[in-house]
C-alpha cells in the first residue's frame, strides 16, 4: 500500500474511534420487542386421540405426508420441492434480501476509491503565458460517514429482518405447495375409485338393462321397464367422461406444482390406487405452538420488526451526520518525476451536515414510518387471529367427515343388500322395476358418496396440517437462514 494511502486509512479509523469512544454509539429509535399474544391453552375442538409426546408430534409435522404410507405421495412431494417455479422464485427472493443486507451493512465501513486522470492544458497567447501544460495524477480518495446516532445500523437491523422475512416466505410457500400437491394426489386417487364406482355400477345396470328387454321380449315386462333401464344406464355412462377431465385436470395440476408439462405425470399415476388412509392418531400440539412454527406469522413478526427499525433510519435524519473524508496521491508535470516524494500530496478533514428547514418532511417521513408500523402490528395480530380459526375449523372439519364417512359406510352396506334383493324379486316377478331402478339409484349416489367421503379425510387431514404449519423441517437458524425444504436422510 502506498504510505500516503496508509497514513491516510490509519488518520480516518482513529479519528471515527476517538469519536464513537466520546460520544457513544447512541441508536435513536424504538428498541424492537417480539409483541406478546394472549391465546388460549387448549383448542376449542380436541381430538378423541391427539398425540402428547412433544418429539413424535414435531416429527409429524415435519413430514406429515409420511404417516400417509404412501411412497408415490412422498416422492411428488420432494420433486415439487425441488423444481416448483414458485418455490425457486421464493428462494431467488431469499437471496436478494441477503444481497440487501449486504449493501446495508457496507454504510458502516469507509469508502476508499482509486483514481487516475491525465489532462493538458492549452493556455491563450493573450493570457501572457501561451503554453502548453501536461499534467499527470493518480491517488486514492476515502470517506467514511460516522454512524453516531443508529442511522445506518438501523437500516442494517431492517435489512436483517427482512432477510428472516423473506425466509420464512420461502417456507411458507413450501408449506402451501405440499399441501397442494397432496391435495391434488388425494383428488386423483379419489376420481379413480369414483370412476371404479361409476364402471362396476355401469357393468350390473348394464345387465340388468338386458334383462328387461329379455323379458319384454317374452312378454314378461312392457316397453316402460326397458326404458327406464335404459336411461338409468346412459346416466351412468353419462359420468364418466366428466370423471376423467376431472382426472386428467388433477394430474395436470401436480405436473405443473413438479415444475413439468402438462401430462407429464399421466403415465406414472394411471394405474389406479385407492386413497391413502390417515392414521389414527394425529399430531396438534397446543395454539402457542402456531407463533412458533408458521411460516407466515413468524413473516409477519419480522415484518413488523423491519418496520420498527425504519423507524430509526427515519429518525437519525434529524440528527447531524459526521463524515470523515480525505484524499492522497502523486501528480505532476512530467511523468519522470510522478514517483518521487515531492510529488505528493494530501487531504484530510471532517465535515458536518446538520438538517435546519426542511419544510417538515423528515417529521412527516417518522409518522409515515410509525403509522407503517402500526399497520405491521395489526397484520400480525390478524395473521395470528386467521391461523388460530383456520386450525379450528379444519379441526372440526376433520372430526366431521369422518363421521359422516362411518353413516355413509352403514348407508352403502345397507344399499347394496337393497339392491341385491330389488334385483332378485323383481327376475322372480315379485316387484316391478321401479324398484329395482331406485335400489340401483340409491347404491351408485351412496357409494359416489363414500368416495368423495374417503377422499374428504385424507383432503380435510392435509389442510388440518397445513393449518398447523407442518410441511418443512425447522433449522432454527435465523441470522443466516439456508434453503433446506427437507432433511436428509
Amino acid at each position: 500500500m502506498n504510505p500516503f494511502t496508509f497514513i491516510l486509512v490509519r488518520l480516518i479509523l482513529a479519528f471515527g474511534l476517538l469519536i464513537m469512544t466520546f460520544t457513544g454509539c447512541a441508536t435513536v429509535g424504538p428498541d424492537y420487542s417480539r409483541p406478546e399474544v394472549p391465546v388460549y391453552e387448549n383448542w376449542r375442538t380436541p381430538l378423541e386421540q391427539p398425540r402428547t409426546a412433544e418429539e413424535l408430534e414435531t416429527a409429524a409435522l415435519a413430514r406429515w405426508w409420511s404417516t400417509l404410507r404412501d411412497a408415490e405421495l412422498s416422492s411428488l412431494i420432494q420433486r415439487a420441492a425441488s423444481g416448483n417455479l414458485d418455490l425457486k422464485k421464493s428462494e431467488a427472493r431469499v437471496r436478494e434480501a441477503r444481497a440487501r443486507r449486504g449493501v446495508a451493512q457496507a454504510g458502516l465501513y469507509p469508502a476508499i476509491d482509486a483514481t487516475g486522470r491525465y489532462s493538458r492544458i492549452q493556455t491563450s497567447a493573450n493570457s501572457g503565458v501561451g503554453a502548453t501544460t501536461d499534467l499527470y495524477a493518480a491517488g486514492f480518495d476515502a470517506s467514511w460517514e460516522i454512524d453516531l446516532f443508529g442511522g445506518i445500523r438501523r437500516s442494517v437491523e431492517a435489512a436483517d429482518a427482512n432477510l428472516q422475512a423473506s425466509r420464512e416466505d420461502y417456507l411458507n410457500v413450501l408449506v402451501s405447495l405440499c399441501a397442494e400437491v397432496a391435495t391434488n394426489y388425494v383428488d386423483v386417487r379419489t376420481y379413480q375409485v369414483r370412476l371404479a364406482v361409476a364402471e362396476d355400477n355401469l357393468k350390473s345396470q348394464t345387465e340388468t338393462s338386458q334383462l328387461t328387454a329379455w323379458r319384454y321380449e317374452a312378454g314378461l315386462s312392457d316397453e316402460l321397464a326397458v326404458q327406464q333401464a335404459r336411461y338409468n344406464l346412459e346416466n351412468t355412462r353419462s359420468q364418466i367422461p366428466v370423471l376423467r377431465s376431472g382426472l386428467d385436470a388433477a394430474m395436470n395440476r401436480i405436473a405443473v406444482l413438479l415444475g413439468e408439462q402438462p401430462g407429464a405425470i399421466h403415465a406414472e399415476l394411471q394405474k389406479a390406487e385407492p386413497v391413502p388412509s390417515p392414521p389414527l392418531e394425529i399430531a396438534t400440539g397446543i395454539p402457542a405452538d402456531l407463533l412458533r412454527r408458521r411460516p407466515d406469522i413468524k413473516k409477519a413478526e419480522r415484518d413488523l420488526a423491519a418496520q420498527t427499525a425504519r423507524i430509526g433510519v427515519a429518525t437519525a435524519e434529524l440528527y447531524p451526520k459526521f463524515t470523515l473524508s480525505g484524499s492522497i496521491g502523486i501528480e505532476s508535470l512530467s511523468t519522470g518525476s510522478l514517483f518521487t516524494s515531492s510529488s505528493g500530496f494530501y487531504s484530510f478533514g471532517p465535515s458536518l451536515r446538520l438538517p435546519i428547514f426542511d419544510g417538515g418532511s423528515i417529521r412527516q417521513n417518522i409518522e409515515i414510518q410509525s403509522a407503517l408500523q402500526e399497520q405491521a402490528l395489526i397484520q400480525y395480530e390478524s395473521t395470528i387471529l386467521n391461523a388460530l380459526e383456520e386450525v379450528e375449523n379444519a379441526l372440526v372439519a376433520y372430526i366431521e367427515v369422518q363421521k359422516r364417512r362411518h353413516f355413509l359406510s352403514d348407508a352403502v352396506h345397507a344399499a347394496r343388500q337393497a339392491a341385491d334383493l330389488a334385483q332378485q324379486k323383481y327376475e322372480a316377478g315379485l316387484t316391478d322395476f321401479t324398484t329395482v331402478l331406485d335400489a340401483q339409484r340409491s347404491l351408485l349416489s351412496f357409494e359416489e358418496q363414500m368416495a368423495l367421503s374417503n377422499g374428504n379425510v385424507t383432503s380435510n387431514l392435509i389442510r388440518l396440517y397445513k393449518a398447523l404449519g407442518g410441511g418443512w423441517s425447522s433449522t432454527e437458524k435465523e441470522s443466516e437462514p439456508e434453503i433446506m425444504p427437507f432433511e436428509k436422510g
